[in-house]
């Protein structure tokens, strides 16, 4: 609990923003407000106490059927006038609230997104996706509640608590303070301790409730396969198994509730009846009046009300600040791979590109590159082949700086991938996977992606440089064309030549090819092909190729196996060597007869 409640405290930069000053100004008079309508929601009932005691001597001293005095209409005004003015400062503090709540909400959101974003790809390839929408999402859910029930029913009630105390020691007698404080004090108690004794219903409703969430969205985007596999019956079993835990978790959430019920129903009326005796003991005795039962018991009423709820309340407040603090603590993750002090931009990329013994591995115990050493010209087109398994792709993501290396130096330029900042690194490259994802949003958007600023006019020369804007023209609505979720409405040749665009409109100094057309038939490949080749041109190119009669006229051929450097050299001097490279082009020569 202590460690949630830690959470809550780091709220407090969003609630008092320093580059905000106005917001301060509206948290503190939210502040004053909220404190001034619990003097004023206990000072009311007092009010129209004392109007019934002056009502009933008006009876005795005049009689029935005389008109209302007006020194009882004031008192009755004044209670009214006291309530309504408790409304206004509660609905005044929501009022001036709402802007600084909404905003401490976006703040968190967007500051925890963009951190999702600055996280390593180890991160994410070990992390559900739909695992951490559902942390965000509760995570910025919980702020709203807490806000509303700690901040603005929980606290003000309690501060009511010990307004009303202090009003019933003045007013009567230390003994109505004690049991008014005592019986609320044994209520909040024993709330407390039979919802902690329902959190575990409640945790167990949560985890299943992410389980399920994460399997629907893991099956929804993969689709496809579900399909060819013919799995709707196991995805759904799946998720339905999911489900039946959460039915059973939330069946003894809710029963055990009743326990609940009746026992702060029983407090709740004990501590009231308590105080209603007392005081009809002083009334007989001479020393209270019958104003003051009324009273009592209005104030009592004011603090309950609230109090009902605390059992939800404290479930959720506790729920909220573990869903606060599990979205904190993704905010605590510290990215793989960072800048380093004093990092710089680079600016004009030639394209030159040097692997220097380059050693990796993604886990301790399986190297995936020994050693690895190369060099790209400017302007070259350098092509990397070898087994499934060789460590090809990774060096991909090492020139991207996915992943920092174990020893060894990877420069562009001259530069050494750790002296120059993450994000001029990445605007001078640009890549063409295999398996293009698509935004589920129009073709024009997902080929500007690229460059957010370009024109519709740039947006079409990159379409037509990679050969696809003819099909988009043919399409009904052209560049507006939805593409669906991850590009599903168009086939695996159109996907491609929209990366290709994409990646020609970025512009990048280096270009990566990594194994673009092993997807694709023979006729797809071929016309994409062209499309590559122009996209390759006055650029540094590193081909990551599973089929080889795509890179013949390669400058220089690396042929990688069990994550070393088997051989290279250009196509005529790698067959002529009778090596591994010559092995594969024979099998390739096989599979293609």
């Amino acid at each position: 609990m202590r460690y949630q409640l830690k959470s809550f405290g780091r709220l407090w930069p969003y609630l008092w923003p320093k580059e905000k000053p106005s917001y301060k100004i509206r948290t503190f008079i939210a502040m004053i407000f909220t404190i001034a309508g619990q003097f004023i929601v206990v000072a009311a009932p007092f009010f129209l106490g004392s109007a019934i005691d002056a009502l009933n001597l008006q009876i005795e001293n005049i009689g029935l059927g005389a008109l209302i005095g007006w020194g009882i209409i004031s008192l009755i005004l004044a209670y009214g006038g006291f309530r309504l003015f408790s409304v206004l400062l509660s609905e005044g503090r929501e009022y001036i609230f709402a802007p600084v709540a909404q905003y401490a909400q976006r703040a968190v959101a967007t500051a925890t997104f963009a951190h999702l974003h600055r996280l390593s790809l180890r991160y994410h390839l070990e992390k559900r996706t739909g695992g951490l929408s559902r942390i965000i999402e509760r995570g910025i859910r919980s702020i709203d509640f807490l806000f509303r029930f700690l901040l603005f029913n929980i606290g003000p009630t309690l501060l009511q608590l010990a307004i009303a105390g202090a009003a019933f020691w003045i007013a009567y007698s230390w003994e109505f303070a004690l049991i008014a404080v005592a019986v609320v004090i044994t209520y909040i108690w024993f709330t407390i301790t039979t919802t902690e004794w329902r959190l575990k219903f409640r945790r167990e409703m949560n985890k299943q409730d992410t389980e399920a969430n994460a399997k629907a969205i893991d099956s929804l985007l993969n689709y496809e396969t579900v399909k060819y596999f013919n799995a709707e019956k196991f995805e759904t079993d799946r998720y339905d198994g999911a489900m039946e835990g959460y039915q059973k978790a939330a069946i003894l959430s809710r029963t055990s509730l009743a326990t609940v019920n009746i026992g702060q129903s029983f407090l709740m009326n004990l501590g009231l009846v308590a105080l209603v005796l007392l005081a009809a003991q002083r009334v007989l005795g001479g020393t209270m009046t019958t104003g003051d039962i009324f009273a009592i018991t209005m104030v009592m009423m004011q603090v309950y009300r609230p109090l009902n709820i605390l059992g939800f309340a404290y479930r959720e407040i506790k729920q909220a600040l573990t869903d606060m603090e599990k979205m904190f603590a993704l905010l605590d993750i510290k990215p793989e791979v960072l800048d380093k002090s004093g990092a710089v931009d680079i600016h004009n990329v030639k394209g030159a590109i040097v692997f220097e013994n380059v050693t990796f591995s993604y886990d301790a115990d399986r190297p995936i590159l020994k050693d690895i050493s190369f060099n790209i010209s400017p302007g070259q087109t350098v092509a990397v082949v070898g087994p499934t398994g060789a460590g090809k792709s990774t060096l991909s993501r090492i020139l991207f700086r996915f992943y920092d290396i174990k020893s060894g130096a990877v420069k562009v330029d001259g530069y050494n991938l750790t002296d120059i900042t993450q994000d001029s690194l990445r605007s001078s490259i640009g890549i063409v996977p295999q398996d293009t994802v698509l935004f589920n949003d129009t073709i024009g958007y997902n080929i500007g992606y690229a460059n957010p600023e370009a024109t519709q006019k740039e947006i079409n020369d990159a379409a037509k440089a990679a050969q696809i804007h003819d099909f988009i023209m043919s399409l009904p609505k052209a560049y507006d064309t939805m593409v669906g979720e991850r590009g599903l409405k168009l086939s695996g040749g159109e996907k491609q030549r929209v990366a290709i665009a994409r990646t020609l409109l970025k512009g990048p100094a280096i270009l990566i090819l990594d194994e673009a057309t092993s997807a694709l038939d023979s006729v797809t490949e071929q016309e994409i092909q062209t499309a590559l080749d122009n996209a390759a041109k006055n650029r540094t190119t590193l081909v990551i190729a599973h089929r080889l009669s795509t890179i013949v006229d390669a400058d220089n051929i690396i042929v990688m196996n069990n994550g070393a450097i088997a051989e290279q050299g250009n196509h005529k001097a790698l067959l002529k060597k009778g090596g591994l490279y010559s092995k594969l082009w024979k099998q390739q020569e096989k599979t293609s007869v």
